[in-house]
């Protein structure tokens, strides 16, 4: 691509969206600038043929042929070779629409209103007629669409590949003006390039003269993931035949989208417009297909809260045989959805089946998906499924600020259902944080940029899959010699959470500050109050019985405060009991727990507190929970059952040796009284990728830093001396 042609390109884009200020402010220039590119991309494209065009239509419709069914022959008569028509028929092209500028907002509407039925659904997204008025009433259209048409758009000079990084370019910049996501259109393209590079690494089919693959992205925005996609394929293999297929919730961005596949002689049907999700309104554009190679980079950290009626219903009502059986991620987040979506998606793979072809997915997260959620919550669970399904194959770790709209660190993971035989039963992971350079001028947040060097050094490493291996990296100026790539067994990521208890001490004492707290307690209170509204005399009657009670039993309490401080509390209970039937006072469940609650205080010199069969009672302030890897040789999958809510008593007995081992080793030392509960086990799934690479790196010596303070010291009293003097 040509950079120095890209840059003047942008540079003039924007000069002619600034004559736009007044009627429209900064954040508003898209809704005019965005449709203006695609409208003279068009006008470029079909120029050379428009006579040829006119000629045929003026026939066909003096033969009486309706419009709908012309498509197909003045597409032929725009371009033979073209499958999918695009033509225009009325007799404007830009130059003259400028011939007649007393008329020409209505000619613009007719120029726009000739295009090929395809084209005319894209203007309509854009909603561009809405715009041509307000252009014309500020006497901006004709300025506008004359600096248009000197702008040279033909893909002759600017080839698709430009198309998309302008369009994305504008996207960015229109959205930075209105302070809104760019995360939600743009991808920078090194990224797509390095994913593209790594989700066909080892995939030799896609390399065969014509073979047939589809490529899918889910929130496809402009395009630039297909068509990166696209474009690698081709170039090593122009034989292939391949589809393309991509959701869009953005209607701008959906339309940019498919004008860029209408140039290119592409099915836009394929490109549906709706929330891939479901929002209730819209819903999987693809329900029921599959696809061969799959490629993301979908919003991260956005709520779904729009999606949560369809998506719960889906999880609940169809479970593993709709898109989220696996579980759902915090409403804050809802990229693991998308994951989801995209496995669901996958073809299936069958070892020695011929037929069964499986799926490669590449997408892009940033940090949440690999740690986020408890064990047995949503998120743990989804990366349960993807590991022990053995579907995730390698993850590799991207620079910082390598994002327009965000600065934080992203990952690329890559899931399949057919991983080479070497590759089975384990996961990669790749620390490409220092693959970078630095860009010689920002875009917003984006200060990094991955080189194509860098590019294929990264995929070297994910095609060699060797653990322990070595690359030289920059850090903080520093070349160092550093480990990038991990290997590791799928079990390794998985833990067993452990609840460790330990009993309940208490002590008891009925004084009067300890007496008081019984109005504090829910069931007490209760006694004076009553449920009888409707009838006041009933209810106050109940209310005085209610108030007579709980003096009553501050009344029992009191006798017992000669006794003193109680230390266990069955010998508490025994006075208790024991004054009650003296006082002929009956003591519910609910009350009993409540003077316990009043009157007690945690202890730890205190007997245990022990329930009717003598089990001590574990002390909810004292819980604790132990992570405990899964022990090698563990087999996978272990039954999803296996959970606080499903206790499985097999893999319980299978973990309680490790379990106990571990308690042994790690906790009775420190605490000799608590126990496991272990119905309250659960399996977690965490990806700590940063952990695995961490290097540290040891403090510099006392000495050293004591001499540059000296030294330091000395350099401020010699600039002090200076000013004195």
């Amino acid at each position: 691509m040509n950079l120095q042609l890209h840059d003047q390109l942008k540079s003039h884009i924007w000069e002619i969206a600034n004559r736009l200020r007044g009627p429209y402010r900064p954040p508003q220039y898209r809704l005019v600038m965005l449709p203006m590119v695609v409208l003279r991309r068009l006008d470029c494209v079909l120029e050379p043929t428009k006579e040829a065009v006119l000629k045929q239509y003026e026939k066909l419709s003096a033969q009486g042929m309706p419009e709908n069914a012309m498509e197909k022959l003045l597409g032929k008569a725009a371009d033979p070779d073209r499958t999918h028509p695009l033509y225009n028929t009325s007799p404007f092209i830009f130059e003259k629409l400028l011939g007649d500028s007393e008329n020409i907002a209505p000619n613009l509407v007719a120029y726009i209103n000739g295009f090929s039925p395809t084209a005319r659904a894209i203007f309509e997204r854009f909603k561009f007629t809405d715009q041509i008025e307000k252009l014309d009433a500020s006497n901006r259209l004709f300025t506008i669409v004359k600096a248009m048409s000197e702008v040279d758009l033909h893909p002759d000079r600017i080839d698709n590949l430009q198309m998309g990084y302008l369009f994305e370019h504008l996207v960015m910049r229109f959205n930075e003006q209105a302070n809104e996501e760019a995360g939600d259109h743009f991808t920078p393209r090194e990224v797509i390039r390095l994913m593209a590079n790594l989700v066909y690494t080892g995939e030799q089919d896609v390399y065969t003269p014509g073979i047939y693959r589809t490529i899918y992205d889910p929130a496809c925005g402009t395009g630039g993931m297909l068509s990166e996609s696209e474009k690698f394929i081709l170039d090593q293999n122009s034989q292939a035949n391949l589809a393309l297929f991509g959701q869009e919730y953005n209607d701008e961005s959906w339309a940019i989208c498919c004008s860029d596949m209408l140039i290119k002689d592409e099915d836009t049907s394929s490109i549906v417009l709706g929330d891939t999700l479901g929002d209730g309104k819209t819903r999987d554009g693809f329900e029921g297909k599959q696809f061969h190679y799959l490629l993301a980079n979908p919003p991260f950290g956005v709520e779904w809260k729009d999606q949560k009626t369809v998506v719960e219903k889906e999880h609940k009502e169809m479970g593993f045989a709709g898109r989220f059986g696996a579980g759902l991620p915090a409403i804050n987040d809802g990229s693991l959805l998308f994951l989801q979506h995209m496995i669901a998606k996958m073809h299936p793979y069958k070892e020695g089946d011929d037929d069964s072809v499986g799926s490669k997915i590449a997408i892009v997260f940033n940090g949440s998906p690999l740690f986020s959620g408890d064990a047995g919550s949503g998120p743990s669970n989804i990366r349960r499924w993807i590991i022990e399904n053995d579907w995730l194959d390698a993850i590799v770790a991207l620079p910082d600020q390598l994002f327009y709209n965000t600065g934080i660190f992203t990952y690329v993971w890559l899931v399949t259902n057919r991983k080479a035989p070497e590759r089975r039963g384990k996961v990669q992971l790749i620390d490409g944080t220092r693959f970078f350079q630095r860009m010689k001028k920002s875009l917003n947040n984006k200060r990094n940029e991955v080189t194509e060097d860098q590019i294929r050094d990264l995929t070297r490493l994910y095609g060699n899959n060797r653990d322990g291996e070595t690359a030289e990296v920059r850090i903080n100026g520093d070349t160092e010699t550093r480990v990038v790539s991990r290997i590791f067994e799928n079990r390794e990521f998985g833990f067993l959470k452990v609840t460790v208890e330990r009993p309940l001490r208490m002590n008891f004492e009925a004084s009067p500050e300890r007496i008081a707290r019984l109005d504090e307690q829910t069931a007490f209170a209760n006694l004076a109050t009553s449920k009888k509204r409707k009838n006041e005399a009933a209810a106050a009657k109940e209310i005085a019985e209610g108030q007579k009670q709980q003096e009553a039993i501050r009344a029992l309490l009191a006798s017992l405060a000669p006794k003193g401080q109680y230390t266990d509390r069955a010998v508490f209970e025994a006075d208790l009991n024991a004054a009650a039937k003296v006082a002929s006072l009956k003591l519910p469940v609910p009350i009993k727990k409540a003077i316990f609650n009043a009157l007690g205080e945690r202890d730890p010199d205190a007997e245990i507190c022990r329930d009717s069969k003598g089990r001590p009672e574990p002390d909810s302030e004292l819980r604790d929970t132990e992570n405990i890897p899964l022990p090698e040789g563990t087999q996978l999958p272990l039954p999803m059952q296996f959970g606080p809510d499903k206790p499985n008593d097999k893999l319980v007995t299978a973990f309680r040796a490790e379990i106990d081992a571990y308690m042994a080793r790690e906790v009775l030392p420190h605490v000799d009284d608590a126990w496991v509960d272990y119905s309250k086990t659960k399996v977690g799934y965490e990806i700590p990728i940063n952990r695995h690479f961490y290097v540290y790196k040891p403090p510099r010596p006392l000495d050293e830093i004591e001499q540059e303070i000296t030294e330091l010291e000395g350099e401020i009293a010699g600039l002090l001396r200076g000013l004195v003097g």
